[in-house]
């Protein structure tokens, strides 16, 4: 199975050869679906490719792709860069343009391809400091630097012998990508990764995952730029799934419900938004239709997979299922048969619920240095363990350093940092690669991740803090739509808050408040108090919440405060509510 794919291009020739798709890659457009075939997929990666080489794109030569919305037109470009032997520089929408400047400069882009003014305007403004010959417009189709101008320097078909001759000296021990991490610390590194790196990951994903096409529907939104984006459109390519192109984060709800997916990838905010959602038309409901919500809701909070509550419940759950949690199906499409989560720790709440509900949740583990899987859920063989990660993937090998990091080896171990031997060096040592995260393997093989090991804490007393625990508890609360633990090297744990502004809103209304200002009105900040002291039940004392502060603006990757795959910037958090930390500390 798979044997043919070795490098990465050929992952739409496998899908055409053994099942070619009529709608291999679907967007929309004015409103209507329009779809590209396997056949139209290759030929259009071609002439990408002929067009590099008409703009003297050599092997090793790095193109950089900016899209804030995921489109075919990305797809064609990287089978169009691989094969020919040059790497393909992804990067996040939201980068500032001293970012941008940084990491095309680093990455020593020669061309670089953006979608939208906005982009367009800020790699322009910086292209002078960069070796950037052009920026081309993938969604200007008419101008002088647009797809289409673009499209036809590689129009001569007689150079595709070229391109055939190229893709054959490509060794799947190439290189293949430098991903630049999107940077919770620090400065951005080049994460360089073959295409036998991914290509073994995707392989591997695929034979633990049950789900089998050809033909199913996904849908992709998260950021291409993103590792675990990328790998799940290769995976999606060798299925022979329909990959379905969400016309926003803003419209996915809507787009879900017109695509029906079989298979939904998500990152844990994305799914506690869908369910704050379900809880929060749960609660509008009123008499037995309430009553019926909140019983299925609690009957999810205990599941255990594979009969582990005993014939009763599973008797309760089937009811359940058909008055209740079927809604819940049809609302995200009613075909999905799993959702894979990863790139931050999920509640095990959540996974619970969902999995009860009749969608599995597939919690995995993984980084970009890891290309990205190393370890994955899987509801066969006893292959799942709700509170963990899963068990390493077929070639992985995991162990706990003495200090709890996790130490991974194989085939998913990154080729380094570009440009940054130094730090290839303190990350992969004798073949392990260091995590940075702290975890534990119980007897059975399954990975459970307790913490970064770069945020753990000590307090002033000399005890260690894990926020992640902490956050991950308190998160629970639908009052609380982000939560970040500060206190290291002072007296007591505490709290810096974005409330869940949408659910504080209409608990107001139902109160009769007035809430003028969020961070000071004394009945919220009481309310908050009692979710806080409710979850500080479940800790020792040292690490128990002892004050806490409201910001008032949201947390998003625009502002600054999270990653584009919504993970904290806890740095930048601590900068931008300084006066905040002050207040709680008396500084």
């Amino acid at each position: 199975m798979f044997e043919s794919i070795t490098r990465l291009f050929d992952a739409p020739y496998y899908q055409n050869e053994n099942y070619p798709q009529k709608k291999s890659l679907v967007y929309k457009e004015d409103n209507k679906w329009k779809h590209y075939s396997t056949q139209e997929f290759i030929n259009i990666s071609n002439q990408v490719s002929r067009a590099l080489l008409g703009l003297n794109v050599n092997p090793n030569d790095k193109i950089a792709i900016i899209v804030p919305v995921n489109h075919p037109k990305w797809h064609f470009i990287d089978i169009g860069v691989l094969q020919i032997g040059a790497q393909n520089v992804p990067l996040y929408a939201t980068l500032s343009e001293k970012d941008y400047e940084y990491v095309l400069n680093h990455s020593d882009s020669k061309y670089c391809f953006v979608t939208g003014d906005d982009i367009y305007k800020k790699v322009k403004a910086i292209q002078k400091n960069t070796q950037l010959k052009e920026v081309y417009r993938l969604d200007n189709d008419d101008s002088d630097i647009g797809w289409n101008a673009f499209l036809k320097l590689g129009k001569d078909e007689s150079i595709q012998n070229q391109v055939e001759e190229l893709k054959k000296s490509i060794q799947p021990e190439d290189i293949a990508t430098i991903i630049y991490t999107s940077g919770t610390t620090g400065t951005p590194k080049g994460v360089m990764l073959s295409h036998h790196n991914i290509v073994q990951n995707v392989k591997v994903t695929a034979k633990r995952l049950n789900i089998h096409g050809p033909g199913k529907r996904v849908v992709s939104y998260l950021p291409v730029s993103h590792v675990f984006e990328r790998a799940a459109g290769y995976y999606e390519q060798i299925m022979g799934f329909e990959i379905h192109f969400a016309e926003s984060i803003e419209q996915l709800g809507e787009n879900i419900r017109e695509i029906k997916p079989h298979m939904l990838a998500v990152v844990p905010r994305l799914l506690e938004k869908i369910f704050d959602k379900i809880v929060d038309k749960g609660s509008k409901l009123s008499g037995i239709k309430k009553k019926l919500f909140y019983w299925a809701l609690e009957l999810g909070e205990i599941y255990k997979p594979y009969n582990g509550n005993g014939k009763w419940y599973k008797f309760q759950l089937s009811i359940a299922r058909k008055i209740i949690f079927s809604k819940w199906q049809e609302a995200l499409g009613g075909d999905l048969e799993f959702m894979l989560s990863g790139s931050a720790p999920l509640q095990p709440r959540l996974i619970r619920i969902f999995t009860a509900a009749g969608i599995p949740v597939y919690e995995g583990y993984g980084m970009t240095e890891s290309s990205p899987g190393a370890t994955l859920n899987d509801l066969r063989n006893n292959g799942l363990k709700i509170g963990t990660v899963g068990k390493p993937l077929e070639g992985v090998e995991i162990k706990i350093a003495k200090d709890g990091e996790i130490l991974m080896k194989g085939h998913c171990v990154m080729q380094g940092y570009y440009k940054r031997e130094d730090l290839t060096k303190e990350t992969i040592i004798d073949g392990y690669l260091h995590s940075g995260d702290i975890g534990e393997l119980d007897k059975d093989g399954f990975l459970k991740i307790t913490d970064r090991k770069k945020e753990i804490f000590k307090t002033s007393g000399g005890k260690y803090i894990a926020p992640a625990v902490l956050e991950s508890e308190l998160k629970k609360s639908r009052f609380i739509e982000q939560i970040m633990i500060i206190g290291e090297g002072q007296k007591m744990p505490a709290a810096l808050i974005q409330i869940n502004f949408e659910f504080v809103e209409e608990w107001a209304k139902r109160k009769g408040l007035e809430i003028k200002k969020i961070d000071q009105n004394e009945k919220l900040r009481k309310r908050i108090q009692k979710e806080i002291d409710k979850c500080n039940q479940n800790f020792g004392k040292w690490e128990q919440i002892k004050e806490f502060e409201i910001t008032e603006e949201e947390w998003t990757s625009e502002s600054g405060h999270l990653t584009p795959t919504m993970k904290m910037k806890r740095k930048v958090i601590l900068e931008k509510h300084k006066k905040l930390y002050d207040k709680i500390y008396n500084l």
